[in-house]
């Protein structure tokens, strides 16, 4: 919605004047102005908009009556659909004294404040300082710099005696069609500013009222306006305001980070408090999500196996196919035929994968089999996906990864198609930082040839420098007897690939770990320990908090995938926090592994408690899922969660990043000044919910 505001004293006819700068079409007062260029200038560099409604504030002055109903009739030609709402300072006939003064001054305020709140954030207010005794138009142009406008508007006027006849009379039918240019001489409508609205009209301070109208009532349909120095003051409250205006901000700040269990953006505190509150009241739920995605994110608890969707993978698999011979591909169509002609596969069709060359049964299934096949024994076959541990087993929640990972990465000529797959859609989640995670030991037989397969992940990234992609070696518990080669390719990655390599993650079904129990396995640990290599551990993702508690005390760790129980243990959970450690929550993951739905999950309680938390993809390819679309998943699971909390759920993950903090707080500082530059740009189309 657009509002003109005006102010008016003897002369109505200035209305139509402002009014015609705006809306040439229903009024064209200045269609054959000689100076209608500069004119039509005016408006396109102001980007003067046509208004929905027309305000008029003034006295109730008796000689104003026929002007008014001159005003009434004028409107009713031009804008008859439109509202016209007037306002009369009772008890005022003219301005003969302070008290006069002050009541028209409340008017005019109020006015404005309400009309403000009228147009919002996409809506554009007026203000005409044409009409009215130079003190109405004073406190019109005050109110409006400090409540805020989009422009203020002004009128000259040929002095009586060079006025035309027409103008003269000022009859409303004159004012519903073009002026002659004679007519037209000396009469310019100018844009003499616009008005910025003070931050400190927005912070809320204890025992003094919000400036907001539902305190500052004004009848909304115009009418009589009835005020005495008893009542509240709104001009006075701005200018108190305006007199301790860095205490009060001061103390709003204060307030604000006093009362939060997380630091947000830096940037953000430097946005006007009418800001910041929308984002602490905007509901993540109801942000669109093409702007989510535009945001800068980071992922750090995400598996190299599960990342990719179908699409990145039939392209990795048509990388394999090309790389084969005739025979090869005629071998692997021989071993997958009874699959590539059914609809349905068995339950087992898995083992078929590793008769003969897996990487070949893999890229043969991807290439030769249609969209629905592939998606219903990929995905259908698992539906619904959640609680899947507890009802089929670990084995369903992985079955749309069957044709990733290890099937395809065995093979030389699937990595570099993988990972530039990987990157893309990592880019166009918005992330600036991912830790890829994964078991090169799986891929690759010798230490060196693990080295160089992470090398080449790491040489590929660096094509895109828009993300900065780290590598998180995973050991797996039900192996111990393996553990120490994996640790020796961590620590040893680290070195040579400088620092591309920056964790050990030790994962595998907690329910089987037998001696891959922590207090068994701790000794394997040392060379990591002894490194100082950042360590993250999959526990509690199924299992009781203690394994959490083997997990912090026995491996050391610094982060924590997944970590769902840790709130059935509060003093660990008050020692997690104390010391800053990091829970790498996966919503979607979560979901359908364990069966988390609203109202036990614990994001929100680990939120409140001042827990460092991190939202994580897990396997975005398994669980079709992405970083933006993680965050709609913990609103589900936190209704209320808002805007200024998700900004710093986001910042929670670059803050946790396993990078060296020089490095870390660098990063930090770029992200902030994006996500500040995002704020700016886009709070201005943001609604506020119920």
């Amino acid at each position: 919605m657009n509002i003109l505001l005006c102010t008016l004293g003897q002369t109505w006819a200035v209305i139509p004047e402002a009014f015609a700068l705006l809306d040439p079409e229903r009024c064209p007062l200045y269609r054959d102005h000689p100076a209608g260029s500069a004119i039509e200038r005016l408006r396109r560099d102001h980007d003067l908009q046509a208004v929905d409604e027309l305000w008029v504030c003034t006295t109730d002055d008796r000689q104003l009556d026929a002007g008014l109903q001159k005003l009434v009739d004028w409107w009713g030609r031009v804008a008859p659909r439109l509202a016209l709402r007037i306002w009369r300072t009772a008890e005022v006939q003219d301005v003969a004294d302070q008290l006069d003064g002050d009541r028209v001054r409340e008017l005019i305020y109020r006015a404005v404040l309400l009309a403000s709140e009228r147009v919002g954030t996409n809506g554009r207010l007026y203000l005409s300082l044409a009409g009215g005794r130079k003190t109405m138009s004073a406190d019109l142009q005050g109110a409006g710099m400090l409540i805020g406008c989009a422009a203020l508007l002004h009128v000259i006027a040929p002095p009586i005696g060079q006025m035309s006849e027409a103008l003269k009379a000022a009859a409303p039918e004159t004012f519903t069609r073009p002026l002659p240019p004679a007519d037209c001489e000396g009469l310019l409508p100018l844009v003499v500013g616009e008005g910025r609205r003070s931050e400190l009209l927005d912070v809320h301070e204890e025992g003094h009222p919000d400036l907001v109208s539902e305190n500052y009532p004004l009848n909304d349909t115009g009418g009589a306006f009835h005020w005495d120095r008893h009542q509240p003051s709104l001009p006075s409250e701005i200018e108190r305001r305006e007199r301790e205006g860095s205490r009060l901000l001061g103390n709003y700040l204060a307030l604000l980070a006093g009362g939060e269990h997380h630091e947000n953006w830096r940037s953000l505190y430097r946005l006007p408090p009418a800001a910041i509150e929308r984002l602490r009241r905007i509901r993540l739920r109801d942000v669109r999500k093409d702007w989510l995605y535009e945001l800068p994110k980071a992922d750090l608890h995400r598996h190299i196996g599960g990342c990719l969707d179908l699409a990145g993978q039939r392209r990795v698999g048509q990388a394999i196919w090309d790389a084969i011979t005739p025979a090869q591909r005629a071998a692997a169509l021989d071993r997958m035929r009874p699959l590539l002609e059914a609809r349905t596969w068995k339950w087992e069709w898995p083992e078929r994968l590793r008769q003969g060359e897996r990487a070949h049964n893999a890229a043969a299934l991807l290439v030769e089999a249609d969209d629905q096949q592939l998606f219903h024994n990929l995905f259908e076959v698992t539906e619904p996906r959640v609680g899947l541990q507890r009802s089929r087993g670990f084995s369903a929640y992985e079955r749309p990864g069957e044709l990733s990972g290890s099937a395809l990465l065995g093979h030389p000529a699937a990595l570099a198609p993988y990972v530039e797959a990987l990157l893309e859609g990592a880019t166009g989640e918005g992330l600036r930082y991912l830790e890829l995670r994964g078991s090169p030991q799986k891929y690759r037989q010798s230490l060196a040839e693990r080295l160089d397969f992470l090398r080449e992940i790491r040489d590929i990234a660096r094509r895109q420098p828009q993300i900065k992609l780290r590598f998180v070696v995973i050991a797996d518990r039900r192996a111990p007897e393996r553990l120490h080669d994996v640790v020796e390719l961590a620590v040893e990655a680290r070195e040579r690939l400088h620092g591309f390599v920056v964790g050990l993650d030790l994962a595998g079904d907690e329910m089987h770990d037998g001696t891959g129990a922590p207090e068994k396995i701790a000794r394997h640990f040392e060379p990591a320990f002894r490194a100082c290599l950042p360590i993250t551990i999959h526990a509690g993702e199924g299992t009781p908090a203690d394994k959490i508690w083997e997990a912090a005390y026995r491996l050391h760790a610094d982060r924590i995938g997944h970590g769902l129980t840790l709130q059935d243990h509060p003093k660990l959970l008050e020692r997690f926090r104390d010391k800053g450690i990091c829970i790498e929550l996966c919503p979607t993951s979560n979901h359908e592994v364990v069966g988390f739905e609203q109202g036990g999950y614990p994001l929100h309680p680990y939120w409140e408690a001042g827990l460092a938390v991190a939202l994580c993809t897990d396997n975005p390819g398994i669980s079709r899922t992405d970083a933006t679309a993680e965050l709609y998943k913990a609103a589900e699971f936190w209704p209320e969660l808002t805007l200024w909390d998700a900004l710093a759920l986001i910042k929670q993950g670059f803050a946790h990043a396993f990078l060296p903090s020089s490095e870390r707080e660098q990063q930090l500082k770029h992200v902030d000044r994006e996500v500040f530059e995002w704020a700016l740009d886009r709070l201005s189309g943001m609604t506020v919910g119920p």
